[in-house]
């Protein structure tokens, strides 16, 4: 029924589609955060938004192209001061983007006070608490249990 070119085919589709939802909604939650748009405030330079935004899009984009396809430095440029400083760089950089997340999400979550007080759930806070350590704890028990 299915040939195996058909089923290569749908596969490449389903990844493909996947991967797109997934860009998307990770794109999509750094503009709710706000990210770009606060950057571009504090440094007042509103009228390069549309750079930034630009800028984030090819990051992803290029960021998946080098983890899938394992894109990695020269060999040439291994072990030199050229491979050292793009390395410095890179290293640098990710460092600014990771801390500026964890700053995003700092601020995110002081809507999660408001939201327990108007739902009336701060009776059960610890209960929710327990229950997402234990979940997280489960889920990377049976994650490295596998051997993954």
């Amino acid at each position: 029924m299915w040939t195996e070119i058909g089923i290569q085919i749908l596969l490449a589709v389903v990844g493909l589609s996947a991967g797109v939802a997934v860009a998307g909604g990770l794109f999509s939650f750094i503009v709710e955060l706000g990210v770009i748009a606060d950057f571009a405030d504090r440094t007042h330079t509103g009228d390069r938004l549309l750079l930034y935004e630009s800028s984030v899009a090819l990051g992803g984009i290029l960021g998946n192209l080098v983890y899938v396809f394992q894109i990695g430095l020269p060999s040439i440029l291994c072990g030199t001061l050229v491979g050292t400083v793009v390395l410095g760089v890179f290293g640098i950089l990710s460092g600014i983007f990771v801390g500026c997340w964890a700053m995003a999400l700092a601020e995110i979550l002081n809507v999660f006070p408001v939201f327990m007080r108007r739902a009336r759930i701060v009776r059960y806070v610890s209960a929710f608490v327990i229950s997402m350590a234990l979940g997280k704890g489960a889920g990377a028990f049976l994650f490295f249990l596998k051997g993954w």
